[in-house]
């Protein structure tokens, strides 16, 4: 016979969560290995002593790793996604009758909250990585990519020097067909400092963008469909952001300029936990950011009783500066050189001993000094006039000068002991730890834990966000890894292995010294 259902709401019901969230559900699991109580007394002196009661810093949290954890970046489509989500009522601690925090409270407790809140819940969970066994902590790999800023290249203003504006604007800014006469989008409120409004290029780069400017402008009035807004040429150096002035324009190959900030992460490569995450300007290096992440890497290493051994980055942290700094602290770089080092100029030979170099005629470049040229420190070897003068090669050499000189970076030793680690079968095996490591760690949190673009204003909120994508991240792979190994009872049985071997690391690594060879 025929069934037909017929719905009448009820005036009571019987009806708990706890029932009805499957044991093995996500959040299930979640709520029961995620314990963030620490947070009341951290988190205490950010709120008054009286007053109408906030969101509770628990739930505040947990309602962002849902957010990370479903790929939802607007807190209004958070709050209507987990107010239909059972599952995830029952992880907050809600029942169904009870009203969600509104949207505008967790933007609002996301800038009050330091930045220090979230990565101390980013150390927490990375310890319970660690407890797991899930952390090495010998090698970690360390790269970088853009995530696009909460603001539009449309909206770009012009910096200028203490002087008017549009005489300014007329000088320097080369302006295509399409865009005279027309209004530049402007913001509603101008958050820049004055120190960002200000010029800071000198004459020469400004010659150089009014090059390109012109160039740029030339070939877009040439091209098909040359009025699609935003089809122009600018510069960090002549250019700011009015809405996020902490955001800066960067370009990746084959892309177009966005406004971006910088997200260094750093992964372990034993099963891909994420130990560090740190957000900068768009428009800083990669070489010069490499320090201040290896102190903050090294430092929660050490706290978590591992021992970090082997660095593996790619090409755009190399430095001979950093490869000193890696080494001073007991650290194997495997980082490929620029391919602007080659080692010193072709047929000439280099004699340790003695601090020279011999040319092909067998005559000294004698070393005179070191120099700072360009922010890198250089030492200059220099031959004598009398040994160039007769010289059969003088033409090919030196050509019109009269001395041969010889300007090389004053890392060479570290560049050459790096180069000799990364060229070894060692070195070519890092490289493929890294590009199957830390690259698609970056493709998950872009793709799919709400990293593509940051909803926030301000390099310290864009850290934020990213310190959180990166706390969701680890804990869906702590609890896939406990669900694997915890079956057979091999978890424990591994930690008691990992604990020990924590312990004999640590004993020789203060008995013998770290061979910075192969």
């Amino acid at each position: 016979m025929q069934g037909k259902k017929t719905y009448q709401e009820k005036l009571f019901n019987a009806f708990r969560l706890s029932e009805r969230v499957p044991k093995d559900n996500f959040y299930r699991r979640l709520k029961e290995v995620l314990d963030l109580n620490f947070l009341y007394p951290l988190t205490k002196d950010f709120y008054g002593g009286s007053g109408q009661k906030s969101i509770d810093p628990v739930v505040f949290f947990k309602l962002c790793l849902v957010g990370y954890l479903e790929n939802i970046t607007s807190d209004r489509q958070l709050i209507s996604h987990c107010s239909m989500r059972l599952d995830i009522l029952f992880f907050l601690g809600y029942d169904i009758d009870e009203e969600l925090p509104w949207h505008s409270t967790v933007s609002r407790t996301r800038q009050l909250f330091a930045e220090d809140v979230f990565e101390e819940v980013f150390t927490q969970v990375f310890e319970l990585c660690v407890s797991a066994g899930m952390v090495s902590g010998h090698t970690q790999a360390i790269d970088s990519a853009p995530v696009k800023a909460n603001a539009s290249m449309d909206s770009l203003e012009l910096k200028v020097p203490e002087e008017d504006l549009e005489g300014y604007l007329r000088k320097v800014r080369q302006m295509s067909q399409r865009d005279k006469g027309q209004p530049l989008r402007q913001a509603k409120e101008n958050k820049a400092t004055k120190g960002q409004q200000i010029l800071s290029a000198g004459k020469e780069e400004l010659q150089d963008i009014r090059s390109r400017n012109k160039k740029w402008a030339r070939e877009q009035d040439q091209r098909p469909g040359s009025g699609n807004k935003g089809a122009r040429y600018t510069s960090n150096k002549t250019h700011y952001s009015p809405t996020d002035p902490d955001a800066r324009i960067s370009v990746k190959p084959g892309k177009s300029r966005k406004l971006n900030y910088l997200s260094q992460l750093t992964v372990d490569t034993a099963h891909h936990v994420i130990s560090d995450i740190h957000a900068y300007h768009a428009d800083g290096k990669d070489n010069q950011q490499l320090p201040d992440i290896v102190k903050r890497v090294q430092g929660r290493l050490w706290k978590s009783g591992l021992l970090w051994e082997n660095c593996v980055a790619d090409t755009g942290y190399s430095s001979g500066e950093n490869y000193a700094f890696l080494e001073d602290r007991d650290l194997r770089s495997f980082i490929p050189p620029h391919g602007t080092y080659k080692g010193g100029p072709e047929g000439f030979k280099y004699v340790e001993p003695g601090n020279y170099w011999l040319c092909p005629q067998g005559k000294k470049v004698t070393y005179r000094k070191q120099k700072l040229e360009k922010g890198t420190l250089k030492d200059q070897y220099f031959t004598r006039r009398s040994d160039c003068k007769g010289c059969p090669l003088k033409e090919s050499c030196i050509g019109k000068s009269h001395e041969k000189r010889i300007n090389i970076t004053a890392y060479r030793e570290q560049y050459e002991r790096n180069n000799a680690r990364v060229n070894s079968p060692m070195g070519r095996y890092m490289k493929g730890k890294r590009q199957s490591t830390v690259e698609p760690v970056f493709g998950i949190l872009t793709q799919f834990m709400g990293l593509r673009k940051v909803n926030t204003i301000g390099l310290r909120q864009a850290n934020k966000c990213m310190h959180l994508s990166a706390i969701a991240y680890n804990l869906k792979k702590y609890l896939k890894y406990i669900e694997k190994h915890s079956k057979s009872g091999a978890a424990s049985l591994k930690g008691d292995r990992f604990v020990l071997k924590v312990i004999i690391r640590q004993i020789l690594s203060v008995s013998t010294p770290l061979c910075f060879g192969l």
